[in-house]
């Protein structure tokens, strides 16, 4: 009976070991060598790399992440710049109104969309020196205009009927919102304001973006 004891026991022993062996041996095949996984987690993975293919831009689900056109880094869209900006200006004064009506309109050539809100900046340039317009109007939400689409605002200022020369007008100067480069254009509207409004810096009036229409 000892004899069978010890044999059996032996018999576990060497079972345990064997077992511990199988063990260690999977492990070792599904271990990864830690230098191989950084190099493909810095390639992108092991079938890009191997490929040729590029991945930057792709996300770890192969989704793009690249920000799309006329986006900042954050994917959100940017707002409009002066030089993304058509910017142009026409007479729109129908007769019997007591003021006169220049509307500015922004085309949007950047080639993607952009956002813009707020009031623009304008000056009129007149042979008394610049006039700068007082804004009217509460500003509306911001606006996304569309890649070649059209916003606009009016000006409005003072019609000479005095009957006399009155100030001259020279030009027009527009600054986008939240812009501080400009863009001058030639006055499309009447000549001069009247002599007594001429130096009056709430004579000329601005609205906000969008108060002329929008779309095109």
């Amino acid at each position: 009976m000892r004899a069978h004891k010890f044999t059996f026991a032996a018999l576990v022993v060497a079972a345990g070991l064997s077992l511990t062996a199988c063990q260690n041996d999977d492990a070792a095949v599904g271990q990864t060598d830690p230098s191989t996984a950084a190099s493909a987690s810095a390639t992108g993975g092991g079938s890009d790399a191997e490929s040729g293919k590029e991945s930057a831009g792709a996300s770890p689900g192969g989704k793009s992440t690249a920000a799309p056109a006329g986006s900042d880094d954050s994917g959100k869209v940017a707002k409009c710049s002066t030089d993304g900006l058509e910017i142009t200006a026409k007479d729109n004064f129908i007769g019997g109104d007591p003021d006169g009506t220049v509307v500015v309109e922004l085309k949007n050539r950047s080639g993607g969309d952009c956002v813009i809100s707020g009031f623009a900046g304008v000056d009129l340039k007149t042979t008394a020196g610049t006039l700068s317009a007082t804004r009217t109007g509460e500003p509306g939400d911001p606006y996304v205009l569309k890649g070649g689409k059209v916003i606009a605002f009016a000006v409005n200022y003072p019609l000479n009927e005095t009957g006399g020369s009155g100030v001259r007008i020279t030009g027009l100067v527009v600054t986008p919102p939240n812009e501080t480069k400009s863009v001058t254009l030639a006055w499309p509207g009447q000549g001069s304001l009247p002599v007594t409004d001429g130096s009056d810096s709430g004579s000329v009036k601005v609205g906000p973006i969008g108060s002329a229409g929008q779309g095109g």
